[in-house]
Order: structure tokens, then sequence, then C-alpha cells
């Protein structure tokens, strides 16, 4: 919902009329005609037509209607969706020269400030140079080894949250989350509740979600109302601005402050920041990259891993045949007298296969962090002028039954061979994003990321000493709904709604396996 006092969708409409009407008198004529899509108002454009809930399933059917690209229309911006790999592979990876800005949106970008963090920082010399630290930091095999053994404590100590209060289970996972990332970015080891950094940076990103909702505040359809101020009536956003700029600003600094004061007293266990400042002496400019970049990598991380890890138990409750392959599987290769690790991976094909249709079940991010194409381009006919949204309807790909068998059906063999047949098209190729713009700590092959190190590790230990099941209530067995909705995130994240699950040991001996001790 807009958030405004005075102003008023009559001022909107009037705004949008002026704007409209210069346009048609001083615009050029368009070179070719823009992408086929849904009819939309004067004035205001589709803005009615997307729903604040799930847009993606709505995309997806217009794709149908129009065609694999696909144009909409809302005040101030045109929005192109590709509904299809080959259409998003032609022109975010192939055109990534122009197709790899991002759009800024005036509450989140320019008044709280999160234009400095990757997702949204504009492409240039700052964005490479926050990639290239990233990539060298985690974005190799060899590089995130480095990181198994904090991964592996961490989830272990998961495994005993999980035993002491099953009902907890999506907390327990977005504790672990925040403990990984936050290891790995400024190695800081968080508390065991009420953890200060765990509170701070889960403010910050609600915070986010909401300054950058383009629907949330009217200043992200007019920017121009960024430049009013205070006391101008309509303008209470500026002084909710002001106090989310303070909560970013203390979410930059106070991590990475720890890290540096570690740094300095010799104490410092291998991370992101210590990888980059040890020995190093830097610039203003060079400690400003340095310590946005470690923020990024954080957001980037915390709530997406949540969701795919949950979703994995979810998938486990409602297809017991799934677990039990998985559960032979770790059985027979890693046996039941050690937990799995990072060194069983290759030996465990179909806990492989199950982490890639957990990561296409679950679309965390279903219309990916929209692109900006920053000149403007002719693709099959179609005009795509410059400043459009590009937006990437990656639940769409993912869900496609020419490609996908069942899509909406959990089935890890799809990835395996099987009586001859290939595996269906990799999902990581496609869930990570495209081009230049694709998730930094992915190797240039696809095939290897820190976050998928975190999935798989949580699901292939939590799957060896727990069985997971529906609950029974009053005598009838609970089966949970398929619901995956807005995340933390919103519209941007998705995340299967709360659920409830049986969690229990498998047996004796993975009692002893989840008790056992474990410190860095």
């Amino acid at each position: 919902m807009l958030i405004f006092t005075s102003v008023t969708w009559l001022d909107l409409c009037l705004a949008s009329a002026a704007v409209y009407l210069v346009k048609q008198l001083s615009g050029k004529k368009n070179p070719a005609p823009y992408p086929p899509g849904p009819p939309g108002w004067p004035l205001v454009g589709n803005i009615a037509d997307i729903p604040h809930n799930k847009a993606w399933l709505t995309l997806a059917k217009w794709g149908k209607k129009y065609g694999d690209i696909l144009h909409v229309k809302v005040p101030g911006r045109h929005i192109i969706v590709l509904n299809s790999v080959k259409a998003a592979m032609e022109l975010l990876d192939k055109k990534s020269s122009i197709y790899s800005d991002r759009p800024v949106f005036a509450m989140g970008g320019e008044l709280v400030g999160w234009k400095d963090g990757l997702a949204f920082l504009s492409y240039g010399d700052r964005f490479r140079y926050y990639r290239k630290n990233i990539h060298r930091v985690i974005g190799s095999r060899t590089a995130v080894n480095v990181y198994e053994p904090s991964e592996e404590i961490e989830v272990r100590r998961f495994l005993k949250r999980v035993f002491a209060q099953p009902e907890q289970l999506d907390a327990h996972i977005r504790h672990t989350a925040g403990a990984i990332i936050l290891r790995i970015s400024y190695g800081y080891e968080v508390k065991d509740n009420n953890d200060p950094f765990v509170d701070l940076v889960g403010r910050a990103m609600h915070q986010f979600s909401q300054a950058n909702d383009p629907s949330a505040f009217m200043v992200n359809i007019m920017p121009w109302l960024a430049n009013v101020p205070e006391w101008f009536p309509g303008a209470g956003f500026k002084s909710l601005a002001r106090e989310w700029r303070q909560t970013l600003k203390e979410t930059v600094d106070a991590p990475y402050k720890f890290a540096k004061d570690q740094i300095g007293a010799g104490i410092a266990p291998m991370s992101y920041i210590s990888n980059l400042l040890k020995g190093r002496t830097l610039s203003a400019e060079e400690d400003h990259m340095v310590k946005w970049s470690a923020l990024s990598l954080y957001a980037g991380g915390a709530d997406t891993t949540v969701s795919t890890i949950y979703s994995i138990f979810l998938a486990m409750t409602l297809y017991p045949d799934v677990q039990k392959k998985a559960q032979a599987e770790i059985d027979a290769v890693v046996g039941t007298d050690r937990l799995p690790s990072f060194a069983d991976r290759d030996s465990l094909p179909y806990i492989e296969a199950l982490v890639k249709e957990s990561l296409r079940w679950n679309v965390v991010a279903p219309t990916g962090i929209v692109h900006c194409v920053s000149e403007d381009d002719i693709y099959d006919g179609y005009y795509i002028p410059k400043g459009s949204m590009i937006m990437p309807n990656i639940w769409s790909m993912l869900n496609d039954p020419q490609t996908y068998a069942n899509p909406s059906q959990f089935n890890p063999e799809r990835f395996l061979d099987n009586d001859g047949r290939g595996p269906e098209r990799e999902p990581r190729t496609i869930s990570f994003g495209f081009g230049r713009r694709i998730c930094p700590g992915m190797s240039t092959h696809r095939s290897i990321h820190l976050a998928d190190a975190s999935i798989w590790i949580s699901a292939v230990m939590s799957l060896a000493v727990f069985d997971i099941s529906k609950i029974v209530e009053n005598g009838v067995e609970q089966t949970p709904e398929v619901d995956f909705s807005s995340g933390l995130v919103r519209r941007t994240l998705s995340h299967p709604e709360p659920f409830k699950c049986s969690i229990k040991p498998r047996s004796a001996k993975a009692i002893e396996l989840i008790q056992q001790d474990v410190n860095y």
C-alpha cells in the first residue's frame, strides 16, 4: 500500500498526466514497437494489474498469452519481462555490456542509502571492485573450501538446536544461516540467543524490504518528491528514511569495526574482511568499498539459504520416498558411525540431485533482482528503451513443463541419468541469475557457490540423523500445504509458509552424533 498523507491518487494522476502530455508533444517516434503485453490504463499503465503477492505467477500467465518477452508499463517505468531462458541468455548474458545496470528506488537507494550495496550498485568501477573481491574470497572451489570447517561446525550446532526444540525449526535455520555468513564475512561467532549483530542485520533487512518495495512509497514512483523538505505535507517518509539510514549505518559499521579490531589485536580468524585487510593500508575509498561489499555478502546470503533449507524440510515431509532414498545413500556411503562431511560430496549423487531439485522446486528469487538497460536496444524486432527495468521470470523458467516433467512435483531423479534419458536442465544455470549480475559467489561455470555449499551440508547432515514426517493431531495426519509466498524481502524472495512437521532422531546412535561437542 502506498504511504502518503496529503499527497493523493489525484496528485499522482495529475503528475502522470503532465508527464504523459509532455512526452507526447516532445517525444521522438519509437524505432520499433514495444514487446506485446497486457493493455494498460491511460496515464497509470498496468500498475493496477500487477498483484502485490506472487507476481511471478501473473507474469508467467501473461507470457503464455503474449510470448517469452512482454512489456508492462507503470508510471515513469517500462518493465520488460523475460519468461524464457533463451530470452534471458540472449539479453542478460550475450548483451551484458548494456543489460547490467540496476534501477535505484528513491526511498531505499537514495534516501536510506542502499545504493552503496552490491545489489543496487550501478554498473561501473565500484561494482567491479566489489565483485572481484567477493569472487576472490568465495568464488572458486578452492576459496569456498577454506570455509567448509566453519559451515560444518555451525550445522552440527544446528542439529543440536533442532533436537532440543524441533518446533522452532524456522528460527534455527535462520540463526544458523546468519552464523555461517557472519563468520565468513567478519570472523564473528554469534551468540546462541539474542545476538546483537543478528538482530541488527535482521532489522536492517526488514527495513530494506519496505524501502525498496516499488509501491510502498510514492517517492519510489515520483522520485522528485525526494527533494521536498521534511516539514512539507506528505513528506513523513523522509523522517522514516532518516531513521532507517541510521540503522543501515550501524549495520555497515559495527561488524566491520569488530573485524578490524580483531585484526589489530592479531586474533582474527579467516574471513572475508581479514583476507582483504591483513597487511594492507587502504585508502578511504577502498575502506568504504570493503565495508559495503562485506555487508552485501551477508545481505545476499542470509535469507536465500533460509528459504531453500526450510523448503527441503517441507519436501521431506511431503515426499517420504525421496527421504528414504537419500538416507539409504548416506547410510551406504558414509555409514552410521559419523556425520557426513564435504569430503563425501562427490560420492553422494542423490543428495546432490536433491539439492538441485530444492533450488528448482522453491525458486527463492522468482523474478530475480531486476536489471536495467543502459542503452536503447532492439531485440527480436521489439524496442527496449534505455532505462527499462528487465525482469527475468526465473520461476517461469524453472517450472516450464517443456523442460521439467511434472514441475510441481519434488523429484531429484530428474537430475540423474534414468533409463538412458539424460538429466533435465541444470537449475543453477538459472536460479542464481544471469550475466554480470549473477550471484557473486558463483563461479564462471555456475557450479560452485557458497550458498549452495551451505544448503548441501545442512541437508545431508539433517537427513543423516533425523526422520522428518507429517505430524498427527487428534489422530489425524496433517499434510502441510505447499505455499511459497513472499519472504523477508517482499516481492523479491519467496519463502514457504510456516508448516508443522515431526523431526525425530533416526536412532540412539544418531542422538550420540547430534550431541557430540563441537567447537572452533
